[in-house]
């Protein structure tokens, strides 16, 4: 690299250079083959064996994910303008992908995906939700949120607090602290807001839900499974807010049943149909899914014609996968069976490592242990306010397919 640089110099290995001059953004610890002294935190200029420019990141030496490339141009200067700029591309891109409607409740910021690797920014009407899990964001902070603020502000968007959920495990492995708590409030905001997503109301608690405070990522997804749910008796399995649910019983659905393992989840689910008027055609029952779907088979009942299966993800890393498959398996194969010839299933997975492919082989061997055939209605991905990087298949996580049984 000729251009003289105030960075210090990554080199990397031929193999990793491949992989990532298409656009990956990791360098992890093992493709290193050298490296200037860094401070943790800091931005490093990543090169090829052959002294070839591949990218400027945030270095970090706690983590396995030792730079996190964030620009491909060597005439980036990486000062506050060059950051409140990516935020104007990621903001604007959700106004071109998505209606005024449904921004008042998305994520603005998808880390790696929005060049902001680690950042998760969550809109929920009047509060942001943000998880910081990379060094690089954090010693940034103040600098991105601040721009973020005052573009939003510039476009007549209101925000009473940001509320910050970094209390996660992953933290540690990245050299900083697990903590919670207000960034910024204004009014004594409460952690608790009311959202309107396809219609439904929901209210949010960022300070005590989980992840961010709430699920965005199937927004689409349940307005698809509600096309399908007028007049039909709907159960909804692993439940959690009652989001697919409540979008069944809007729909029209003749009954819906809402399961969850989770005492709390299920009394949340109850308090979203209250607030919206939605309770007289439905129940709420806490129960272990594979139970209930088997206790259902036991006694013979076969009154639902419509089932969702939305589950946490079975596995977070590749060791588990076969496992995590074996979950997926029996779990699908239950509601199969249950389901009468015409009867119709959606079903996800928001695991990256059960892959497509994974996913679509499970759901085949489902139905020859069910001994039913499957018509695929659809298939479908996450929203697009958790953009997929073509480039970076961590990014492209969640599968849902709409099914009829024949």
């Amino acid at each position: 690299m000729n251009i003289q640089r105030e960075y210090p110099l990554i080199t990397v290995t031929e193999k990793c250079r491949k992989r990532v001059m298409p656009g990956h953004p990791w360098i992890y610890d093992n493709e290193i083959i050298s490296a200037a002294p860094a401070e943790d935190g800091s931005l490093a200029d990543v090169v090829s064996e052959k002294g070839r420019y591949i990218g400027t990141g945030f270095f970090n030496s706690c983590s396995k994910i030792r730079v996190r490339i964030i620009s491909r141009n060597t005439n980036d200067k990486f000062d506050e303008a060059f950051f409140r700029r990516r935020l104007e591309y990621a903001y604007n891109y959700r106004k071109t992908v998505m209606t005024p409607e449904d921004m008042t409740a998305c994520r603005l910021i998808f880390g790696e995906a929005d060049s902001f690797p680690g950042l998760t920014v969550d809109r929920f009407n009047d509060l942001l939700s943000v998880q910081i899990l990379s060094l690089g964001i954090e010693k940034r902070r103040d600098m991105i949120l601040n721009a973020l603020l005052d573009i939003l502000e510039n476009d007549g968007v209101r925000i009473n607090g940001i509320y910050l959920r970094n209390d996660v495990n992953i933290r540690t492995l990245e050299g900083m602290k697990e903590e919670k708590g207000w960034y910024y409030r204004k009014n004594d905001a409460s952690p608790v807001t009311e959202i309107c997503e396809n219609g439904i109301k929901y209210r949010v608690d960022v300070e005590n839900g989980q992840k961010t405070g709430f699920f965005l990522d199937q927004k689409y997804n349940r307005r698809a499974a509600a096309s399908i749910a007028r007049g039909r008796n709907v159960v909804d399995c692993c439940t959690h807010t009652g989001s697919f649910a409540l979008n069944c019983a809007a729909a029209g659905a003749a009954h819906v049943t809402a399961v969850d393992v989770s005492a709390s989840a299920i009394e949340m689910a109850r308090s979203n149909a209250r607030l919206n008027g939605l309770e007289e055609n439905m129940s709420f029952v806490t129960s272990d899914v594979f139970d209930f779907l088997r206790g259902r088979l036991e006694a013979h009942d076969r009154s639902a014609d419509y089932i969702i299966l939305d589950p946490p993800a079975f596995t977070k890393s590749r060791k588990t996968v076969g496992n995590a498959k074996n979950g997926y398996s029996e779990l699908n194969t239950l509601a199969m069976r249950l389901l009468p010839r015409g009867g119709y299933l959606a079903t996800a997975s928001c695991s990256h490592f059960m892959t497509e492919e994974l996913f679509a082989q499970m759901l085949k061997s489902s139905a020859a242990a069910a001994g039913v055939n499957l018509r695929l209605i659809e298939m479908r991905r996450q929203a697009p306010d958790h953009p997929i990087l073509m480039s970076a298949d961590e990014t492209e996580y969640l599968k849902f397919y709409l099914l009829q049984i024949i």
